[in-house]
């Protein structure tokens, strides 16, 4: 009896490439099939998606494809691609992630963009800041932000102890554990204050709508960090209340909010005590809130952060 020949690396991408488009386009969903079968084939080869060009002719054994197969079939399913892998880009760095955290999006990275044009226009990257970060989940923005602030330290705070793990994990891989340190808690209740920039990506979504999301949402990220309640802002009410005590004279409070709630959040803001300017993500959408004492504005430059 003859043996059948290996395939190539190549004819397997393109395989479940075309097995996850076909599904893809009966189920009505968007998705990038071409991208997925690469990164879900290198991820069973065990190499970098970049290497698996360069490597189209290689011989794939029987047992890494059923892995790559049922990796797709996974995806199929709704699972996304970061949690298949266990690993997600963010900022220019790449994060492990687990079954606390949320997948980094994207449109976060403005958050991260706009806390540092803050400190380049005042103090400049190379000041010893203090940066809190609230429902860290895995950590990604206050360790982009350190990444990119040599002299910074940091609070993360999550109250999952899961998310915790994976944010340390992620601190120590990437070099700032020296400068990062974590916190299980609800929000920054347990923290005495003096931050200049403080952090947020909170749950937004109406709790109603989380059924609605799209599969890889509603049903793989954890709904403690998609919840918001009925109006999707009872985070944002419970930052803002305790914003005021944790944030250093002429600091910046930076946090997401959904699509549409721009002006909810700036009316809670103004009635505890902040103005506040929102800077647009990719798609144009309102997605970054940036809070300032309303008290401290007419000092503009002269209230900046303070020299520790």
């Amino acid at each position: 009896m003859s043996v059948a020949a290996a395939i190539s690396a190549g004819a397997l991408r393109r395989r479940l490439a075309a097995r996850l488009a076909n599904a893809f386009a009966c189920q009505q969903r968007d998705g990038t099939a071409a991208l997925d079968a690469r990164l879900l084939v290198a991820h069973a080869l065990g190499i970098d998606p970049a290497a698996l060009a360069l490597g189209d002719d290689q011989p794939v054994d029987a047992a890494t494809d059923a892995l790559a197969s049922a990796l797709i079939e996974r995806r199929i399913a709704g699972e996304p691609v970061q949690r298949l892998v266990g690993h997600s880009a963010f900022f220019g760095l790449e994060f492990e992630i687990g079954p606390d955290t949320l997948v980094p999006r994207p449109d976060s990275e403005t958050l991260v963009e706009a806390a540092l044009g803050f400190v380049e226009s005042t103090v400049g990257r190379g000041s010893p800041i203090a940066v809190l970060d609230l429902g860290t989940g895995c950590g990604v923005l206050l360790l982009a932000l350190l990444a990119q602030l040599p002299r910074a330290r940091g609070v993360a705070v999550d109250v999952a102890p899961g998310a915790l793990a994976v944010a340390r994990k992620n601190a120590v891989r990437l070099g700032l554990a020296d400068r990062a340190q974590f916190a299980l808690g609800d929000w920054g209740s347990a923290l005495a204050g003096g931050f200049d920039v403080v952090l947020a990506n909170p749950p937004y979504v109406e709790s109603e709508m989380i059924a609605r999301l799209q599969v890889e949402v509603a049903i793989h990220d954890p709904h403690i960090a998609l919840d918001g309640g009925a109006d999707g802002l009872d985070a944002h009410r419970a930052i803002l209340a305790d914003l005021d005590r944790l944030m250093e004279r002429g600091g910046r409070g930076f946090v997401e909010v959904g699509r549409g709630q721009a002006a909810k959040v700036a009316a809670l803001a103004e009635r505890e005590g902040f103005s506040t300017i929102f800077h647009r993500d990719l798609g144009g959408v309102e997605r970054i809130a940036e809070f300032r004492r309303l008290a401290t504005d007419v000092d503009a430059d002269a209230d900046a952060l303070l020299p520790k």
